[in-house]
């Protein structure tokens, strides 16, 4: 059994892998001993994969000394496999690069542009089992908390249904925001497509079934694509 740890800045994702084949997965708040002992006693793991924002993981080694198999600590210098030309290796998002492997599973002889829509969106391009580099832009949610903290007069809106051009201010900053992003999500698969032909688009993050259902093109929605990543890389180590 694999047990898969994505430690992002708002929530940790854990996942439970038997080989390639995913058994469980959970959304938590907060990661603690307790709740790691409640989830590992259900399935104990063999071996380990932890991805995280945070320094702070003495405790996971600690909690995790027991181990029959690997404990990793994904960073990068975790061997991959795939290639991967980011030449800034050390500050790229270890979501990212676990996205990209998770959608190389998926699809292993397709160029793909595997977009994660959280906090940030995040532009990711893999071709000829290369990760080629990508580019980050502001999550739906940080565009929404952006109009209204800086300015003074306009209100915090969230998501939802809304007309392409808004007769009040509620509706404009939800048809801004969102018809923006769709756009800005419709040009990278264009540009992809034309450089790459049978390129597919993949999407994970919290706003990714939002934004399939949203845009008109054709993208795949994958819910658990960086832990099916991390489990991807315990494989390769193992």
């Amino acid at each position: 059994m694999n047990l898969t740890i994505d430690q992002g800045n708002s929530s940790t994702k854990i996942g439970f892998f038997d080989k390639s084949e995913i058994i469980a997965t959970h959304k938590l708040i907060f990661l603690d001993k307790k709740t790691l002992r409640k989830y590992t006693d259900l399935h104990p793991p063999d071996n380990v994969i932890i991805s995280s924002v945070t320094d702070e993981t003495a405790y996971l080694e600690e909690h995790f000394s027991y181990l029959p198999g690997k404990l990793i600590f994904f960073d990068h210098q975790t061997p991959i496999p795939i290639q991967n030309k980011y030449r800034s290796k050390t500050t790229l998002g270890k979501d990212r690069l676990a996205a990209v492997i998770g959608a190389t599973s998926l699809y292993p002889e397709t160029p793909l542009l595997v977009v994660d829509a959280g906090t940030a969106i995040t532009y990711d391009l893999f071709a000829d089992n290369t990760f080629l580099g990508g580019n980050i832009s502001p999550g739906l949610q940080m565009r929404f908390a952006a109009l209204h903290r800086q300015t003074k007069h306009l209100p915090l809106v969230s998501s939802g249904e809304s007309p392409f051009w808004g007769t009040t201010t509620e509706e404009a900053i939800m048809a801004g925001v969102q018809n923006s992003v769709e756009m800005e999500l419709t040009s990278y698969i264009t540009a992809v497509e034309k450089q790459f032909s049978g390129a597919k688009t993949i999407i994970t993050g919290g706003d990714a079934i939002f934004f399939a259902s949203y845009t008109k093109n054709l993208i795949f929605v994958h819910p658990n694509l960086v832990l099916s990543g991390l489990n991807r890389i315990i494989e390769y180590n193992a």
